[in-house]
């Protein structure tokens, strides 16, 4: 018996994904993921009006760059742009001093904003309100926004806190405010507004605002050009910045290269102004002793050895100056760090002292550039601490080789001036005086013209100097704005909506646990499906009491209850009477909607089918035929009716019925009782279908006897409806109680790709299955009255 469904139980049959069912369930939902995405555009442009708009300026800056030899070795020990310069450059542009001058530069003592609906925006660069200051401490000024607002042309009202209260008052233009000792008045209001808001600026918060949106990076590794970013909320403060920064560098790199020359004017002028009341009183002095002695001038004689006097003294004072300066020089060296050493002008130098000046510079840049990446106290930089002092002692050593020739030229000199004044003690006493004064003037008047030469030649050298760089691009007002990002926010917008309409509909299939089609019942169970009844297009009414099957013949619902009456038929097919079970796990899935539209749709092959409620707790089955409920199935297993009392002929020929009956209070043990199955075996002498509407067996277990006695089991399981657990139930029946006759009936089927599964049955020969469709794609073919032509344009037909 059975032997067709025995077969098909061996195996589940063989699934096969499908991918192009997957685009099928997501175009399904097609409105959910435009819905997403129109969700997700709209909190993009909301996002881009509430976000401040970030605007950036771009400049650039060329390095005359230098390196050492140190900076060779450094770069083959793996240290980045080894001892370039560009690494300490780019920190000097970052450095809060040079912001600050820099800022400083820009002279922008108030800010001024405009106050929208979505957001307040700077108005900066131009006098949108003219305010003169009248007492104004940098240090301690009210810092908290004002509000100013217009009453007319005279008077104006100003807003502001004042220890956490507000304050408001009206003032006239050109009339001083005090605001917590900062004095100030409004000049004149320039343009139309209702409303403005403004606030003293300090320099820190300036230069912080500055140095917070500040990117610098060498455009090319190595080659000495500098890019700078400025970023900020105005793309005019962000370019000025940006401008007076670069120009604040070379003015500070112009002044630091100076600072050589600087220095030895500076020395140049402590020595000239020592020596210039000595000219001043010598040239007095002299003229005095002319007019007292009546001396205009002194012989041949006496004039000779007064010039030879005079010019080894100034040579003898010139090596004296020099000495001075070598000492100086020496001191320089010794306390070398940081700055550059540098020649004096009146120190005679050769190539191997310029050689080791040179050296020692480039060891000073070098350790100033490297401290920016290491610790002082690293090898690398130990290694050039030493490399610095062995520097310093040789040009040390050299010095002071300089420094003997010198002394000893000194001495030389000294002995030439002691031959020369002895024979100048030979002339008269007044000529000796006259020659002595014209003699020391002489000296000084030649150091003083030999300093005033020097001074002039480092006037010349510092005027020559450039700055060791070179603004390539300077900064422009760029209107476009960087951050944020409209296009990609948008497209992030889109992006996100078209996730979010998929994963929703993704976790809408995660969660869902119910059965929707035939495909997910042959993934859970080996129980054959004998065939897919559709759902009726049209609404039911609560009790079903028209019979579909018969009121809508033309129907898909139709013509799906003929292909599961026609795989029944095939069903235990030995036997001339059959007894038929329909069950399910739960209420609510259709099982007497099934075997009211199965009974009806088997009458009309001229069966005799008898339909027996047997659902003693709460059946419904007497409302669809319109009949009472006092007498039936619970009144005949009690012994208080006959057969034939309880049996009811219905409208439709070849079709009885067996109400229920009234609820007993024992369903379970009647329906174990021998009456049920004296029952069957009388209605198999009448009838060639005994149909049994029994109680949900996942709930009661009053349909168990009636299971075990039937002929064919069908297990209904609605679309929507059934849990997965649902399909389980057959299979587990049927090996607990070794039965070989339960098939499953899929109810209310409609096509809802959301929730298909993804995978097609592919039938084998060991397990070819009942055919059966689901009808899902033929409507339209004209066989059925559903196939009304639908217009593309009814947006009603979009959602099904």
């Amino acid at each position: 018996m059975m032997e067709e469904t025995e077969k098909l139980k061996q195996k589940l049959p063989n699934q096969e994904f499908d991918y192009f069912k997957i685009g099928k369930i997501v175009i399904s939902r097609w409105y959910w993921i435009v819905l997403s995405v129109i969700v997700c555009m709209i909190a993009a442009n909301i996002y881009l009006w509430y976000t401040p708009k970030i605007f950036a300026s771009e400049g650039t800056i060329k390095l005359e760059e230098k390196k050492s030899d140190l900076s060779d070795l450094v770069n083959v020990m793996g240290t980045e742009k080894g001892a370039s310069k560009t690494q300490s450059e780019m920190f000097v542009l970052q450095s809060r001093n040079l912001i600050l001058k820099a800022v400083r530069r820009l002279n922008y003592p108030i800010s001024v904003y405009s106050e929208g609906s979505i957001r307040t925006v700077e108005l900066y660069g131009d006098k949108h309100l003219n305010i003169k200051f009248i007492q104004f401490d940098s240090l301690n000024f009210y810092r908290p926004l004002i509000t100013f607002k217009p009453v007319n042309h005279n008077t104006f009202n100003l807003t502001y806190l004042v220890g956490g209260r507000e304050v408001k008052k009206a003032y006239s233009y050109n009339s001083p405010i005090n605001i917590e000792g900062t004095i100030f008045s409004i000049v004149s209001l320039e343009g139309k507004y209702d409303k403005l808001l403004f606030k003293f600026n300090s320099i820190d918060e300036l230069a912080d605002r500055a140095r917070g949106g500040l990117q610098i990076n060498e455009s090319i590794k190595n080659s000495g050009i500098i890019r700078l970013q400025q970023t900020d909320s105005h793309p005019r403060f962000a370019a000025d910045f940006l401008n007076a920064l670069m120009t604040e560098y070379l003015k500070y790199d112009l002044e630091n290269k100076q600072l050589s020359a600087t220095r030895i004017i500076g020395h140049i002028d402590k020595q000239v102004d020592s020596i210039a009341p000595s000219v001043r009183g010598l040239e007095t002095e002299i003229g005095d002793f002319k007019e007292s002695s009546q001396i205009m001038d002194v012989n041949a004689s006496a004039q000779l050895e007064q010039s030879k006097a005079a010019e080894i003294e100034t040579r003898r004072d010139a090596l004296k100056l020099q000495l001075g300066s070598i000492e100086q020089f020496k001191k320089q060296v010794i306390a070398a760090e940081k700055d550059n050493v540098s020649l004096n002008s009146n120190i005679d130098g050769d190539a191997t002292l310029n050689m080791l000046i040179t050296n020692l510079n480039n060891l000073i840049a070098d350790r100033t550039s490297l401290l920016g990446t290491y610790q002082p106290f690293s090898p690398i930089i130990k290694n050039i601490d030493s490399s610095i002092a062995k520097a310093k002692s040789d040009i040390l050593q050299n010095v002071t080789l300089g420094m003997v020739n010198v002394q000893k030229k000194i001495e030389i000199l000294n002995g030439q001036l002691a031959q020369a004044n002895q024979k100048i003690s030979t002339f008269p006493q007044a000529e000796r005086k006259l020659v002595s004064l014209n003699r020391d003037f002489d000296i000084k008047q030649k150091a003083y013209t030999f300093l005033e030469e020097k001074k002039l030649d480092a006037q010349i050298s510092r005027s020559a100097v450039l700055p060791g760089a070179n603004i390539i691009e300077p900064a422009k007002v760029n209107p476009y704005q960087v951050s944020p990002n409209v296009s990609e926010i948008k497209q992030t917008g889109v992006v996100l909506g078209l996730l979010f309409g998929i994963g929703f509909i993704i976790l809408i299939r995660v969660l869902n646990p119910f059965i929707y089609d035939k495909e997910t019942v042959e993934s859970l169970t080996t129980t054959p499906i004998i065939g897919v009844i559709r759902k009726f297009p049209q609404k039911l009414d609560e009790n079903s009491s028209e019979i579909l099957v018969l009121s809508q013949p033309k129907s898909v619902f139709a013509e799906s209850v003929r292909s599961v009456r026609t795989n029944l038929s095939f069903l235990a097919a030995e036997k001339d009477q059959k007894v038929i079970c329909v069950t399910s796990e739960v209420a609510g899935e259709g099982k007497s909607f099934v075997a009211v539209n199965l009974s009806s749709t088997l009458s009309l092959i001229d069966k005799k089918i008898i339909l027996i409620a047997a659902d003693l707790r709460r059946s419904k089955l007497h409302k669809t035929f319109h009949v009472p409920n006092d007498i039936g199935l619970s009144n005949f297993l009690a012994n208080q009716n006959t057969i034939e009392e309880i049996i009811i002929p219905t409208n439709q020929s070849n079709l009885d019925f067996i109400p229920s009956g009234p609820v007993p209070p024992n369903p379970s043990e009647l329906l174990h009782t021998d009456r049920m199955t004296f029952l069957i075996d009388v209605l198999k002498r009448t009838y060639d279908i005994i149909m049994i509407d029994t109680a949900p067996v996942g709930l009661v277990s009053d349909s168990i006897p009636l299971i075990r006695a039937s002929d064919i089991n069908v297990f209904v399981i609605r679309s929507g409806k059934s849990k997965f657990y649902a399909a389980t139930i057959p299979q587990r029946i049927s090996a607990e109680y070794n039965l070989n006759n339960s098939v499953i009936v899929l109810n209310a089927f409609e096509e809802d790709l959301l929730h298909s599964r993804f995978y097609t049955t592919k039938f084998s020969g060991d397990n070819p299955g009942h055919y059966y469709s689901d009808y899902t794609g033929y409507q339209g073919s004209g066989y059925y009255i559903e196939d009304e032509k639908k217009n593309w344009w009814d947006m009603r037909n979009w959602f099904k």
